[in-house]
This record gives structure tokens, sequence and C-alpha cells, in this order.
């Protein structure tokens, strides 16, 4: 009995799966649609197209076609929908299926959107009876037929420039040269200088002459200059068969003097063309490599326009546009920098490694950011040889490091705030006199070996806080930390800034530290501290902007780079009593006119300023390398607070070097 029963339900299921209604024009229809927008085009081909249309279009027309316009014309957020029939709807096999369909896409050239009817066809395919769609190329875009091509074009948007506070351009879309050779004119005798002073090879040179197209009357271009390397073009221009074109090619005015701050464009990079492919760079393209040429790529790099056409295969007929978007050009972006003041205070320098950074107390606005020294940008826009980055690279002035971004000891220049954080404490009177004896201290023998030095031990006691900042007597500012206790000194360098960003738009510097780990973990760490050694590193902007409170009577604003930011944020406030702020002012003043920065006591330009020496010595070493500094700012009228480190002054005079060239930026200023 079980069996006649297992036998009749098999029956039962079989005859139900027979009577079960084929797929409709719908269902296959609904199927077709799905794997359009997945981009399925092979599928779509295989198990979806009527014979006819197979017929009339191969494979490669249909799906490669589709295939390959997808990626060139960057299509993305394909929808393809379908009006549903009505209920219970009536098909008859012998006749099309109807449907109307919307299609809508966006393209490099914009957003593409249309609708039209498709058709599904009843019909046999190995042994199965099914719908089967109706395709021609109109399904692409409305007015594409068999034969025609789709092109697209580009017009290139221009690059945003750079400018300082003044609109002077620092990074403009200017002009350089073209070189290149008129074969039946060239002194083959002469293609390894001309290699050389191009910075590529004979091997390249030939590859270049040796191209299909090249005829012996034609320019063929092998190189670029730039137009500030007028003595390289002078000498290529002498040799037989040189010529030169001027081109549009991106420019900075400025040269080193603001190289790190402006970086440069550069030939995009495959990883970097990968990575950004969905924001429609091409292989072409060039982008910010560095500064804020990189920083500020999304502003500057603009939107190239974008043309989508048909050529129709027929003679005389216009080309169609099934889609355009109009170029924008990149945005000019404007800076707080001074690009004179900048190039004064790069000049200044030498060439020197060093740093220098300059903010305006009121406002907390930049005016330079100085890396020195620094490379030419313009070489790398007309195309920089391996050997000459190689050379850069090598050079023991390390050029191409970026000084400004990076954090060091600030020795003694931090010594105006260890006052003003024991003043506010009410540790330090700056009345009080301290008796300091010779060239050593410690507290007790607990300290074992460490000993505080100072280099002055002829200053006359008692020492207060003004004799103290003239001579820079570390001894006495070590003494004022252990009154105040490594917990309130701490706490006072984080009401500075210390251990947190530094809150600049666009630029990323390394912030200041405390000590490694943000704390003083003993009392010779707590002297070290008080007086800009031990661990305690310092960025050269924050360590400006450091000294604002004491211009602004207790406030220090959040620097800005970029004009159209708002100025005068507050970023700390509080931080000195308006009092003591007039107690510090005066002593910085008295550094200058009695102590030992007197190649900053200029008689028509009066300079208040802090010396300070950070010396780097390795264990076991007597003598170590020495970075000077000098934080200073007009005495009578502080429109600038002006921070300068230059490394390995040693052997130049100490702080008093950098002192003299601090100087010539004041004199500057004072005289424009």
């Amino acid at each position: 009995m079980k069996k006649i029963l297992l036998g009749t339900a098999i029956i039962l299921l079989v005859f139900l799966a027979g009577c079960r209604d084929k797929p409709t024009p719908e269902d296959r229809l609904s199927e077709y649609v799905n794997h359009w927008n997945k981009g399925d085009f092979a599928v779509m081909y295989e198990d979806y197209l009527a014979a006819s249309t197979k017929e009339a279009f191969p494979e490669e027309e249909f799906a490669a076609r589709q295939e390959k316009l997808v990626e060139d014309l960057g299509i993305d957020h394909l929808e393809v929908t379908y009006d549903k029939p009505g209920e219970n709807p009536k098909w008859d096999k012998e006749q099309p299926a109807e449907f109307d369909i919307r299609v809508k896409m966006e393209t490099l050239a914009g957003p593409v959107e249309f609708e039209k009817p498709i058709r599904l066809r009843y019909e046999e395919r190995e042994k199965e009876k099914t719908w089967f769609v109706e395709w021609d190329p109109s399904y692409i875009f409305p007015d594409l037929e068999p034969g025609d091509e789709i092109g697209i074009s580009r017009t290139e948007a221009k690059r945003g420039e750079i400018v300082d506070r003044a609109g002077i351009p620092i990074a403009k879309n200017g002009t350089g040269y073209q070189v290149g050779i008129v074969p039946e004119k060239l002194d083959e005798a002469r293609k390894p200088d001309i290699a050389e002073l191009l910075g590529t090879t004979s091997e390249a040179i030939d590859k270049s002459l040796d191209a299909a197209w090249v005829k012996p009357n034609l320019f063929v271009p092998i190189g670029k200059t730039a137009k500030d390397d007028a003595a390289r073009l002078d000498r290529l221009i002498e040799i037989p068969g040189i010529a030169a074109r001027e081109i549009g090619m991106r420019e900075y005015p400025y040269g080193p003097a603001l190289a790190h701050l402006t970086g440069y464009i550069g030939a995009i990079s495959a990883e970097q063309l990968e990575k950004l492919a969905d924001k429609g760079y091409t292989e072409t393209d060039q982008i910010g490599r560095r500064g804020l040429e990189s920083l500020l790529e999304d502003r500057l790099r603009g939107r190239d326009g974008m043309k989508i056409t048909i050529k129709k295969e027929q003679e005389g007929l216009e080309p169609v546009t099934v889609a355009e978007r109009a170029a924008e050009d990149g945005e000019t972006v404007k800076l707080t920098i001074d690009a004179e003041l900048q190039k004064v205070a790069y000049d200044a320098m030498m060439g020197e490694p060093g740093t220098a950074a300059s903010i305006n107390p009121g406002t907390g606005e930049v005016l330079t950011l100085v890396s020195s020294p620094a490379y030419n940008p313009n070489e790398f826009i007309a195309g920089m040889s391996g050997a000459r980055y190689s050379e850069l690279e090598e050079d023991e002035k390390t050029p191409l490091f970026n000084r400004f971004a990076q954090s060091y000891a600030p020795g003694s220049t931090i010594k105006p705030i260890t006052a003003a954080i024991g003043m506010e404490a009410g540790t330090l009177d700056p009345a009080a006199g301290l008796t300091i004896t010779g060239k050593t201290w410690q507290k007790d023998t607990s300290w074992g070996a460490y000993r505080v030095s100072r280099v002055h031990p002829e200053a006359p006691n008692p020492i207060d806080l003004n004799r103290a900042m003239v001579y820079s007597d570390n001894i006495y500012f070590a003494q004022q930390a252990l009154a105040m206790g490594k917990d309130t000194l701490a706490e006072g360098l984080k009401q500075f800034g210390f251990g947190e960003p530094i809150p600049l738009e666009a630029m990323e510097l390394k912030a200041s530290q405390i000590s490694n780990d943000g704390t003083i973990g003993s009392e010779g760490q707590l002297a070290d501290t008080s007086f800009g050694q031990g661990q305690m590193l310092t960025n050269i902007l924050h360590l400006a902007s450091m000294y604002e409170p004491i211009l602004t009577g207790g406030t220090m604003h959040k620097p800005t780079l970029l004009f159209d930011e708002e100025d005068g944020q507050v970023w700390k406030e509080g931080l000195v009593d308006p009092a003591h702020a007039e107690t510090l002012r005066s002593t910085l003043r008295n550094v200058v006119v009695d102590g030992f920065a007197q190649s900053a006591n200029l008689t028509d330009v009066p300079i208040a300023g802090k010396t300070g020496t950070a010396e780097l010595k390795a264990a076991g070493e007597d003598r170590g390398k020495e970075n000077g500094y000098f934080v200073s700012c007009p005495a009578e009228n502080p429109s600038f607070i002006l921070a300068m480190m230059v490394e390995n002054i040693e052997d130049n005079g100490s702080s008093d070097y950098v002192a003299a060239m601090s100087a010539e930026v004041h004199r500057y200023a004072a005289g424009r």
C-alpha cells in the first residue's frame, strides 16, 4: 500500500510540474534588466537575446563594446527600470510583448537619461521555448545606430593658483620651454652635451628621433626647461639643431624660498591613478606631489570638461551630443603668507640648514614658514633627471627635508614660557634675586653626576628674572622649576599647547612635546625641561605662537594659513596675567640691549627677543652639535613674531649668529 501511495505522489508532482506556467515576458525582462544593472553583458547576450539580434550583432559588438564603454565613459550608477503591465495580462506567443523602459546613468560628461520601448519574442531554443529580447545599439544611447562610433573629448580645466596675502602668485599657471631637435640641423657629436643639459641620455634622444612620424625638418620634442633657468636654455640654443617653443607650464616664481610650502605637481603615478579612479583622473594628468599642491589638491585641481558624442556613419551628418559638462577651473587659494617677507627670511639664512616661522600675534595669521635649504620646484616641473634627484638626496644639508614640519629641542627660547608659568603659579617673583655662584650647580648629592651648567658664571648677583633672562642663566631657571614642581611645570606647558596637535588647517606639523611620554619623571628632567633641553621638542611655528601671550596679555591664537579662514580665533587664553606679560616684554627687550644678541641690537629698529642654544650631545661626548635660536619681535610695534633656528652653529658665534639673520628680516619689515 505504501509503494502505491509513493508512486501516486511522484506522478502528481511530475504532473504539477508540467502544468506550471512557463516564464512570462515580464519574468524574462525582469531577469534581463537585473543583469543589465549589474553589467552582466555576456550573460545578457548568451541567455536573453533573440535569434535575430544575435544574427545581426556578434557578441563582441554587444558585450565587449558595452564593457569598454562602461570603463571609457566612466559609466556609474546605472539604473534600468520598466513599466509593469496591468493585472493578469494576456500574452500572445505569436506577437511580441512590448514594455517601456527607462535608463539612467552617470558618465564622465554628466548624467544620461532616456526612455524607449523594448520588445520580447517567444522563441524555441535548445528544445526550450521562452521569451527573448530584441536589441539594437539604440539601447546604449538612443541616437546610436549600427556603424556609428562613440567618442569622448576632454577640455582641460586650469589648475587653481596659490597666491600670498597680497595676491602675489607663488604657484601659478605660467610658461616654460619645450626643447626639441630639428634632425636635419643637428650636430650629432653634441648629443651627449644635449643629454647632460636636459638630464636625459643619448639613447632617449635617439628613441625620440626614431619615431615613425619624424621627418628631417620637423621639430622633435626631447625635453623641457623652466622659465627661470635661462642659463641652461641659452646653452642649449647655442647647439646646432636645438630649438625651443614656449609652452604652458606650472611655475613657482619664488623657487626654493617657498618650495617646502608650495610643493610641486607631477605626473600621476599608477598607484595614485588606481586609488583615485573614481575621481576622473587619467594617465596624462598632473597631480600635487608635495606641500600645498598635494594637500590642497581637491581645491586646486578643477574639473575637466567632458563631451560624449556619436559620430554618425552616414556621411554629412553632424555628430550627436549625448552628454556634455563644461570645464570648471580650479580654485585660486589665497594664503596668509607674506611671500616677500618669506623670501627675505629664506635669503637671510644663507642656505644654512634650519627653519623659521613668523606669525601675527594679534590674529594668529602665519606670515612665513621657511625650511632651509630647499630645492627649486621648477626643476621638477621641467623634468628632473635621476642623477639630479640623487644629488639632492645625497646633499649633506638635506634640501628635500621639510624642517618647519618637524620639532626640535628649543633650548633657552623656552625660558620666557617657564617664567610665565612660574609667575602664574606664584612661585616665581620676578623682582626677587637668587645668589648663584660657580659654573655648575646641583641640588644635592642625590643627583649623582648630574649638574646644571650655565654659560655666564660672571653674571652679577643677585640674579632676578631680568638678569636671568639677559644672561640666559640655566641654574636660575632650574631652581625656579624645582620651586614650582614637576606637575606645575608640566601642566603649565600643556596649557601652552604641548602634547596636542597644532591646529593649522592644510598643513601637517609635528606636535611639540614635554617629553617622550608627556610627563616629567625626575628632578634632573625637571631642570632640563625648564631651559628647553632633556626630551623637550617644539615645532618652530608653535614656538612663535607661544610668545603671543606675552604680547597680547595672555591670549594665544589658533594659527591660520588660509586667508579665507577666520582669524583671531582663540586657541588658549588666560595664560599670562597682563602685568606679568608686561614684565616679560621688558626683559625680552633687555636681552637684546644688554645681553648676547648684539647683532639684533639695531639703532633704528628696536627689537625684543630671546636667544637659545640647544646642545645635541650623544652619551660620552664632551661637546655636541648646537642648534641656535632667536625668537624676536619689533619692540615698539610688535606686528609679527619671528622664530628662527639654524643647525650646527657651534663654530659660528652661537645664537647671535641667528640673531644677525633675524635682524635682516626686521630691517626689511621696518623699511616697507
